[in-house]
């Protein structure tokens, strides 16, 4: 019999508070850890492995590209950025794209745009509005842009020049921003993730581009976790029917390789120019290799359509089982994103769901997070509900 090989990190920053388990492999939907013991994935690498794991047609891609080009730096045409941008362009309706290397670098870019576009009309201050309970990254500017105090706790003082407001009240916005001439955009995710999934409401939406247009603000929707056909579509803010005028993207768009991108409308595709920003790893060949294939396979295996219907399937179940338990706040979200909002905290059940075979994350201290790959199927949706209720019942007992 093979030894236990117990997790552990000594030489390893202590940044993160982690369940003690090490990941060996996976298989679609399924991982297994350093002893054999296999897991179902209701986190997909938190919103990021797309197509799952060991993916048949990713694979060989990647491994073709390796053979070829990893980097090269942006001092000269990367074919595929542009490959890769076209496409982006094509499914958000927007302009062009810059790309990096996360959501963090993508939001940073997008502030930098709204700030020089602010500039650029005169304004020597600019203000961007952003929201309660958002999240948008850990650099000091997109932690100060964040709306968790929790965050901020011990990096202060932060980058000013926010105006903070409640989701789903145009009202609010409006008042918040009265006679204020330094407002250059609107910063917000269309439903927050580590904030707990949280929906903005269609109409609101809708209010708020229309707001946008009449004051000539930036709206910049921050689609890094909701983005890349988790919610059914490719990008969450297209339920209620809009188009943003900058779009950070992240997460899913690579399904495991770092890429980030930022998509720009007409408004702000030409903001920023030669020596304003730049990257050094960004947009090369092989994180372009996996968006393009990523976005190839995604549409060669119905994967917005699946997660649409699994997703729906998913939070019937989840509400058929847990929604009429007291201590069950509320279930919610869209597609392969969803929330389940408990009456008190929940962070232990991360480490119990593992023990029972699940992978998963609370967020915002009461709400279970699940986000698995598009690839997750009806009878492995089912298979999270038989593993998370009774989990979920035990808590509530205690």
């Amino acid at each position: 019999m093979t030894a236990f090989i117990e997790a552990t990190s000594p030489h390893v920053m202590n940044t993160y508070g982690r369940v003690p388990i090490a990941l060996a492999r996976g298989q679609g939907c399924r991982v297994w850890d350093v002893n054999g013991k296999e897991y179902l994935d209701g986190l997909g690498g938190i919103a990021v492995n797309t197509l799952g794991h060991n993916h048949p047609q990713l694979v060989p891609a990647l491994q073709d590209q390796l053979t070829k080009l990893i980097h090269t730096s942006n001092y000269y045409h990367v074919p595929l950025q542009e490959t890769l941008a076209a496409k982006l362009v094509e499914l958000s309706g927007m302009t062009n794209a810059f790309f990096c290397n996360s959501g963090l670098e993508a939001n940073e870019a997008a502030l930098k745009i709204a700030r020089k576009y602010g500039v650029d009309k005169g304004i020597a201050k600019p203000q961007i509005v952003v929201y309660e309970k958002a999240f948008h990254g850990r650099s000091i500017a997109t932690m100060s842009a964040t709306g968790n105090p929790k965050i901020h706790t011990g990096f202060g003082p932060l980058v000013e020049g926010f105006i903070r407001v409640p989701l789903n009240d145009i009202e609010a916005i409006k008042k918040a921003t009265e006679g204020n001439p330094n407002v250059v955009a609107v910063f917000f995710e269309t439903i927050q993730g580590e904030g707990g999934i949280n929906p903005m409401r269609a109409e609101y939406l809708q209010q708020l581009r229309q707001l946008c247009n009449e004051r000539d603000w930036l709206m910049m929707i921050d689609e890094v976790q909701c983005g890349i056909g988790r919610t059914g579509k490719w990008f969450a803010h297209q339920w209620a029917g809009i188009v943003p005028d900058v779009m950070p993207l992240a997460k899913g768009l690579g399904s495991g390789v770092p890429i980030g991108a930022v998509v720009a409308g007409p408004k702000a595709a030409n903001v920023l120019q030669p020596g304003n920003h730049g990257t050094t790893f960004g947009g090369n060949p092989l994180a372009m290799r996996a968006g393009v294939e990523t976005l190839r396979i995604m549409e060669a295996e119905g994967l917005l359509e699946n997660a649409a219907k699994v997703g729906e399937h998913l939070r019937a179940a989840l509400q058929n089982a847990l929604g009429g338990l007291p201590g069950v706040k509320e279930i919610r979200g869209q597609g392969l994103m969803l929330g389940i909002e408990l009456h008190k905290p929940c962070g232990a059940l991360i480490g119990r769901a593992a023990e029972a075979g699940l992978l998963l994350s609370v967020t915002a201290d009461s709400v279970i997070r699940l986000v698995p790959p598009l690839i997750l199927t009806t009878a492995e949706a089912d298979e999270i509900v038989a593993k998370l209720t009774p989990l979920v019942q035990a808590l509530l007992a205690e």
